[in-house]
Order: structure tokens, then sequence, then C-alpha cells
């Protein structure tokens, strides 16, 4: 097996793993507070970075090594920030729409990076932004639909997940991608259980599977995201993670009864198209430079 196709392989596990993880989140979100499930979840992830770490070349104490401490801090919790977020966005939203409205992250990142990071943005993918901006009032459908307030959660995640990432582009100039796995985790786990455990709900025993499936899959999912950007360039994995649409709409029709409006499919396809374009724009203009 080629490179590229076990890159291609890990990027795929990675993707249906989140869709699963995803489903498992809605499943228990509708059951217990949003900060519980994400600290339980975190506290895995956390062990799963410091085993990471400990692996790595340099082990734990070259981890915590960091030229941007606050920064990597700040990666921390807004990737904890943005997860309680979504697991409201999949309970009040739904999980068809909130993915759907989270697809627009790329472009948000592309709009972020010119004040946060001093980018400069062509007309090119300018016109890509407002396209994609234009497909996701489509999925919200203001016109036709009385707006409903939750449907800000999804857009607010996806703001945050963009800082997150573009926090994550900063601070990659001077760490390592260990490091910056490591804090995300340890930081984002110390925040939560700050406030967590004032939540804390007795899980029931037939929840105990799903809590301990939630856990596992935000390990493998990780695991093989690293695996797979380690074999492949950037540009190359995140047209994958476009898949996971597919998946969590399949899923939260099947296992949910979502309903999934025609303009949600149109407008899902307005945001992915618009977000292919500035990947791969982006990726033409890294390879001339």
């Amino acid at each position: 097996m080629s490179t590229k196709t076990r890159g291609y392989l890990f990027a795929f596990l990675a993707i249906c793993i989140f869709a699963g993880q995803d489903a498992i989140t809605k499943y228990l979100g509708d059951r217990y507070p949003a900060l519980f499930i994400t600290m339980i979840r975190f506290w895995a992830f956390a062990l799963f970075v410091f085993c990471f770490a400990a692996s790595s070349p340099g082990g734990i104490r070259g981890a915590i090594q960091t030229r941007r401490p606050w920064l990597q801090i700040t990666r921390g919790l807004l990737l904890v920030a943005e997860i309680v977020i979504i697991v409201f966005s999949y309970v009040h939203a739904g999980l068809a729409m909130s993915q759907s409205i989270f697809q627009a992250t790329p472009l948000i990142i592309t709009v972020l990076s010119i004040p946060l990071l001093g980018e400069t943005v062509g007309w090119r993918r300018g016109i890509a932004v407002m396209v994609g901006l234009i497909g996701v009032l489509v999925i919200i459908n203001p016109i036709d639909v009385h707006f409903d307030r939750s449907l800000l959660l999804p857009l607010a995640a996806a703001v945050l997940f963009a800082l997150y990432s573009i926090a994550t582009r900063a601070v990659s100039h001077e760490d390592s991608a260990v490091t910056s796995l490591f804090y995300a985790g340890v930081a984002g786990a110390v925040a939560i259980s700050l406030i967590g455990p004032f939540y804390w709900t007795e899980v029931q025993p037939s929840d105990w599977i799903a809590l301990a499936a939630l856990c596992v899959c935000g390990t493998l999912s990780h695991y093989f995201l690293i695996r797979a950007y380690g074999l492949l360039p950037a540009a190359e994995v995140q047209p994958v993670t476009y898949f996971q649409l597919v998946l969590n709409v399949i899923i939260a029709v099947i296992l949910f009864n979502e309903i999934v409006t025609l303009n949600m499919i149109a407008g899902a396809a307005i945001v992915v198209g618009a977000g292919l374009f500035t990947i791969w724009r982006e990726h033409q203009l890294a390879k001339r430079s």
C-alpha cells in the first residue's frame, strides 16, 4: 500500500469515527448536561495526549516546552468552548443542521486570517467566501422559515473552531505538532474540570457504554487524523473531511428522525463547494511561494 493510499485510509477512518462520535454526542446530549459530557470526553482526550507525548521524541518534557504558552492555553480554551457549544447545537438545532452550518468553518478562517494573521485574500477567495456565506443563508432559509436562535449555536461553534485553527496556525511556526496537541488536550481538560463537576449527573447503567464509546471514538479519531496528516498534505486531507457531512446527515435521518430539506442540501453543497475552492486556492498559493 502506497503512502498516499495509507494517508487517505487513515483520513477516511478518522472521518467515519468522527461521525460516530457526533451521533453518540447527540444521544448523550439529549440526556445529560453538555458540560458534563464534554468534561468526560476531555479527560479521555488528555489521557490520550499524555500517552502520545510520552511516546514521542523528547517525551512529556519536550511536549511541555513552548515559546507561546498563553496562546497554546488559549487554544485549549477555544477548543473546549467549541465542543460545549456544538453539543448544545446538536440538541437544539439538530445534528444535520448543525453540521451543514459548521461546514462554513474554512470560509470563516479565511476571513479572520486577514486581521489576525495579516494574510491577504485575493478576489477569487473573496468571492468564494461570499458565495459560501450565501450558502449558509440558504441553509438557514430565513425567508420561508421562522428564524430560530438555536441556529446561531453551530455558527458560534464554527467561529470558535476557526479561531482555534488560526491560533494553531500561529503557533505551528514555533512549536511542534506534539506540543500543540498536548496543550489543546491538557489545557482544555483543566478548564472544563473547573466547571464540569458542578454539572455532574448520575449516569444510567445502560449509558455508560455510550460514554465509554465516546471516549474511545475521541481517542481513535484524533490518532487516525494525526497519522493522516503525517502522510498527506493538509490540502489533501481537508477535502476528505467533508464526507463527514454526508455521514452525519444519514445518521441524523436514520437514528434521530431529523428532516433534511432541499434548502439544507442546496446550501450545504454551496458551502462545501466554496470551501473546497478556498482550500485548493490556498494550496496553489502555498506551492507558488
